[in-house]
């Protein structure tokens, strides 16, 4: 293929991959003023979020979902232990497991900074179109499979 010289390579902001690093960075700055006044890191509030959203996880499990590596993930959760916002509790179904669980101070602070989320997302909604904001979610559904 032959590229004439008046054509000019794309910019980089015009990559896909760009555009979504760039709008990440933008969120979790955000995020990150927000969830501060809480004390509380964005990684803690994923976990929060994933233990209140159902059922006892592992910390295999737990990691996944919440979008944090392992040994990470690990450090944290030893955090908000002492902190008082979760526990462990060793599965009934196999011994070897170790389930993680909100305590009450933790699913009270986990509402709270709730609310602050939704204000986040509500102003995000707010730069798009009603129906943007919902096409965005199910295009960015589809490249994180």
């Amino acid at each position: 293929m032959v590229v004439e010289m008046s054509e000019q390579p794309s910019s980089f902001e015009n990559h896909i991959s760009y555009a979504v690093a760039a709008a990440h960075r933008s969120v979790n700055q955000r995020m990150t003023t927000r969830l501060k006044k809480h004390g509380i890191q964005i990684e803690a509030w994923r976990v929060m979020e994933c233990l209140d959203a159902g059922g006892r996880l592992t910390m295999g499990a737990l990691a996944s979902k919440a979008l944090i590596n392992p040994p990470t993930l690990s450090k944290l959760v030893d955090r908000m232990v002492s902190d008082g916002l979760v526990h462990r509790q060793i599965s009934q179904s196999d011994q070897r497991e170790i389930n993680l669980l909100l305590t009450h101070l933790g699913r009270m602070r986990m509402l709270d900074i709730r609310k602050d989320v939704e204000e986040q997302d509500g102003a995000l909604n707010g730069l798009l179109e009603t129906e943007d904001g919902a096409l965005l979610l199910k295009l960015l559904s589809k490249i994180t499979v």
